[in-house]
């Protein structure tokens, strides 16, 4: 049965069709590549700012002497409902103490030495995490994609029966289409459980404002912060009168000694200088994939119990393990290492994947030089642009905008590449013909 539009508009939807597919495939792209730039989140903080203090740990009275110093400079104190103190960690030996309107870099005595300035690692995240949207439509599209992911895995395994017999069988060598077919098949099975894992902890991230949101209208009347409490707990009553700031000292203390083995690296203050502050510390577990239990505590040390990640529900666990199962954010350097060769063999199956598409296409007879052209100009773009927006960093300082520049060079690289098959296409067709006079 035939719908009968005209020749035109079966033109016109196939060539947005081929848009959307394109669009889809350079998210994915970007998303990937940037992923891998991500898992050395820390060492580009380290690179940003490489004469902030160091230290490989530091005492319960000097974080208390830094929290007082931070909150005494705090330029809106009704703005801050939360104060951040970053311990000093293997992949971070830094303390920096974080508020709702800044941050600063703290030395081994609690003073403070400079402001944080790690605004292109922030810009990096903030692309992978969202593309750089808000938070709402950047994450639920991430997500999407995390699913996506794992739907052209699975679906790649059943379209292709001898991808794993061919494992590591490579037809030809040299630089043509079916080398591109080999490497893309190849790649993509070597990288599988990467990849399913990779994916579906980015699809519960990515998705976690959709989902949370949906069961807290659903089941909570709209409070999304009851929805989160059976997994991440529950926060304390709120008391606004004025109250001496909270002392983290005997909080530390007391993790000293009742959990040795147990390694903080977050200090919270919420709601601080109030009557209803209390006091979170963040704790990582060695060979746990959990990316820490909270440890509650009163505003003057009094311990309160856990949240429950590390010996909760297995819903709550679970939820604790993704993040760092996503990012790489356990095992050290060799993981990281791992994680930065799995993604750029899983960037590269993108990538590899629409080139196999359009050498189908012109094999069939329907070449598409402009859709080539932009991809290629894409997925050359991309690093292009990540390293122009470094470069930024390191000439024009924290300031620079890093976004605007990164989609700008983006768009200039495809230029460019649309550009040179223009000049190409001139070329083959020879010198026109001077018009008579």
């Amino acid at each position: 049965m035939s719908l009968g539009f005209a020749k035109e508009t079966v033109r016109k939807g196939l060539a947005a069709h081929t848009a959307l597919g394109l669009v889809c495939c350079a998210l994915l792209y970007l998303i990937c590549a940037t992923g891998t730039a991500i898992v050395l989140y820390e060492e580009w903080q380290r690179f940003e700012q490489r004469d902030a203090p160091e230290m490989t740990a530091i005492e319960p009275a000097a974080v208390q002497r830094g929290i007082e110093n931070v909150l005494a400079v705090e330029n809106d104190r009704a703005t801050t409902t939360h104060l951040f103190v970053h311990m000093p960690t293997d992949a971070l030996p830094r303390t920096t103490i974080t508020t709702d309107t800044q941050a600063f870099h703290v030395d081994a005595d609690g003073t403070i030495v400079m402001p944080e300035e790690n605004a292109w690692s922030e810009f990096l995240l903030a692309l992978h995490y969202r593309l750089n949207l808000p938070a709402i439509y950047g994450m639920t599209l991430v997500g999407a994609f995390g699913a996506m992911i794992v739907a052209l895995s699975i679906s790649g395994i059943v379209a292709h029966p001898r991808i794993f017999r061919d494992a590591f069988r490579l037809r030809a060598r040299r630089r043509d289409a079916v080398a591109t077919v080999d490497w893309h098949n190849r790649l993509a099975v070597w990288t599988l459980p990467f990849a399913l894992a990779i994916s579906l902890t980015g699809a519960m991230i990515g998705l976690f404002y959709v989902s949370g949101g949906i069961v807290a209208e659903t089941a909570y009347g709209g409070d999304s912060e009851a929805a989160l409490a059976p997994i991440f707990g529950e926060e304390a009553p709120q008391d606004p009168a004025s109250a001496p700031v909270a002392d983290a000292r005997p909080a530390l203390a007391h993790m000293a000694r009742a959990y040795p083995e147990v390694e903080p690296y977050y200090v919270i203050l919420h709601d601080p200088r109030t009557a209803g502050q209390h006091i979170q510390i963040v704790g990582e577990h060695p060979r746990r994939l959990i990316f820490g239990e909270y440890y509650a505590y009163g505003p003057e040390g009094e311990f309160h119990g856990t949240t429950g990640l590390a010996d909760g529900t297995i819903g709550q666990q679970l939820a604790a393990s993704t993040y760092n199962l996503h990012f790489g954010n356990y095992g050290g350097l060799p993981v990281k290492i791992a994680y930065i060769a799995f993604g750029l063999a899983l960037t590269a199956v993108v990538a590899t994947g629409t080139f196999i598409w359009l050498n189908k296409r012109a094999r069939q007879g329907r070449p598409a030089p402009r859709t080539r052209a932009v991809w290629s100009g894409f997925v050359s773009g991309v690093p292009i642009a990540l390293v122009t927006t470094l470069l930024a960093r390191l000439l024009i300082g924290n300031g620079a905008p890093f976004v605007a520049l990164f989609w700008g060079t983006l768009a200039l690289t495809v230029a460019v590449a649309l550009l040179r098959l223009r000049r190409d296409r001139e070329a083959a067709s020879g010198p026109a013909l001077a018009p008579a006079e």
